[in-house]
């Protein structure tokens, strides 16, 4: 019995629930955004500028007001006619290279792309170095022929020791 009321009390209030989302204005559902040719072009050039607050995002996906700004002083010199390279150039000026999400390679820059592919190269002969090392056959140790004799001294020595343990 208990479980029928649970369900009648779930179906009401889904029922009830549908009927108060139903008379909803127009206005409460996502508005659907019509994005220009310059507004595309807005997008491309702030998805290569970091913004200087949040440093990990670009200024297209950051929420911070400094983004919001430099989004807005992007789409006014769009409007004034400047192409994306003179705004990136603009923006470069200001901040410097740290601006850019790709940096140029130029200067020590270059240490930036080419480091990892010189370590990983250098590492990978190292290892083949060791691995040829430990694979290479042991070095011939000799046939009993090319063997020193004992000299008198140093056997009786030997013998001495080994008499020594035996007592």
């Amino acid at each position: 019995m208990s479980r029928l009321v649970l369900v009648i009390g779930v179906a009401l209030s889904m029922t009830a629930g549908s009927f108060l989302a139903a008379p909803l204005p127009p206005i409460a559902w996502a508005a659907q955004v019509d994005e220009t040719a310059q507004d595309d072009q807005v997008r491309e050039i702030a998805k290569t500028l970091r913004c200087a607050i949040c440093q990990t995002e670009n200024i297209w996906e950051s929420q911070s007001v400094l983004a919001a700004q430099m989004r807005q002083i992007i789409r006014d010199r769009l409007q004034q006619g400047e192409s994306p390279e003179q705004i990136k150039a603009y923006f470069l000026s200001r901040y410097g290279d740290y601006i850019l999400m790709k940096p140029r390679v130029r200067g020590w820059n270059w240490l930036i792309w080419a480091g990892p592919f010189v370590l990983l190269l250098i590492g990978g002969l190292l290892l083949s170095r060791t691995l040829s090392r430990w694979t290479a056959a042991p070095p011939d140790a000799g046939t009993a022929d090319s063997l020193t004799p004992l000299n008198e001294p140093s056997r009786r020595r030997i013998e001495d020791e080994m008499r020594s343990f035996d007592k």
